[in-house]
């Protein structure tokens, strides 16, 4: 069974830091793209980042180019989202997502099969 569960969510001053974490399990970082989405309050989902170890290759929304980065443990099977300089407007609940195969596409939400329950990140100003 494919399981996510993240982690490391809080409240932090604009221009802080917070590193989320993604504990996977039930499959092979290999064979699957694993992203991150987050949705503010009636706000559509709106992708973050996503990792594709096959390819080597990570991608970013351009809100949050050079200033977040992600990147994964596969000892611990754990993918992390380091967020640096945050804004009031990262405020969102932040979910990991996971699919089989190539992260083309990796924006959609659409094509993501597997989801953790998500965790709230609050930037204040």
């Amino acid at each position: 069974e494919v399981q996510l569960v993240e982690s490391g969510g809080g409240l932090v001053q604009a221009g802080g830091s917070l590193r989320l974490s993604c504990a996977v399990s039930g499959f092979s970082f290999d064979d699957y793209a694993i992203a991150w989405f987050r949705q503010a309050p009636g706000k559509e989902r709106e992708a973050v980042s996503c990792i594709s170890k096959s390819e080597a290759s990570t991608h970013f929304a351009e809100s949050v180019k050079g200033r977040f980065t992600m990147f994964s443990d596969n000892a611990e099977k754990t993918v992390y989202l380091q967020m640096n300089n945050l804004k009031p407007e990262d405020t969102a609940v932040y979910y990991c997502a996971a699919r089989a195969g190539w992260a083309i596409g990796w924006e959609f939400a659409s094509l993501y099969h597997h989801w953790g329950q998500g965790t709230q990140v609050t930037v204040s100003s």
